[in-house]
């Protein structure tokens, strides 16, 4: 029944971030202060992650080749929709549910604990929407962005592998990259990804938002926001792959 009643308390959250903002200067100063916060600070940690698994997937799939009767030109194929479909999405989003998720958690959460929450409410603020909405528009937009970064970064690695080692020559891997291209892969990743970023910003932010106690308990609900953050992208990840790659 616990479940069940966070289930209902999450989705009341979600009805109150999304109520008509009061003044919406104010939150589109908010958004871009978002944006800088959590997808621009993420660049470089997404930077290194994508690069790094570019590399690993196209140096493991070129040393376990081992049949002369398969081209080394699909080590760059399967590089390329590797990252696109899965790596620069799912991978990416649970290190930025890591990341994002537990920022997100602890600073709403010492906001609850110092009161400053209940300061919002007394004088008429919607508490909610004025700290979660930004946020999760900020993440909805700019995440996107980081995925496609991701794609180029990691195919880029891929190809920075096979140029200082000798696991392929660098002319099959490009011939692989070029290879029969499904436009429709980025779209797909692209919609993943937008819906991780709500799942991490709210799930989070609902953790950090109903936080009871001190410093202690905010430590646990950043942690709760990005277990539960995590445990849904791979459930979102299942559903929406069997929806749209069928």
């Amino acid at each position: 029944m616990n479940v069940l009643y966070q289930i209902g308390k999450y989705f009341y959250f979600l009805a109150k971030i999304f109520k008509k903002p009061e003044k919406r200067k104010i939150y589109l100063y908010l958004i871009f202060d978002e944006i800088d916060k959590l997808g621009i600070n993420s660049i470089g940690i997404v930077f290194i992650i994508s690069i790094f698994l570019g590399a690993v997937v196209t140096l493991q799939t070129a040393y376990n080749i081992s049949s002369p009767l398969i081209p080394l030109w699909l080590v760059g194929l399967t590089a390329r929709d590797s990252m696109i479909l899965e790596f620069s999405s799912t991978i990416v989003g649970l290190i930025l549910a890591g990341k994002v998720g537990a920022n997100v958690a602890s600073e709403i959460g010492m906001m609850r604990v110092n009161e400053q929450i209940e300061a919002l409410e007394i004088m008429g603020v919607n508490s909610s929407s004025y700290l979660v909405l930004p946020k999760i528009i900020a993440t909805v937009l700019f995440f996107p962005i980081l995925t496609i970064f991701s794609m180029i970064v990691g195919i880029g690695g891929g190809y920075f592998s096979a140029f200082i080692t000798d696991a392929l020559p660098t002319d099959d891997f490009l011939m692989g990259i070029r290879y029969w291209f499904h436009p429709f892969y980025i779209t797909y990743s692209v919609i993943k990804t937008l819906v991780f970023a709500f799942v991490i910003t709210s799930v989070s932010a609902y953790q950090g938002y109903f936080v009871k106690g001190g410093a202690v308990e905010v430590g646990k609900a950043s942690t709760r926001g990005v277990v539960y953050s995590s445990i849904l992208i791979l459930l979102v990840n299942v559903i929406l792959t069997e929806l749209l790659l069928k």
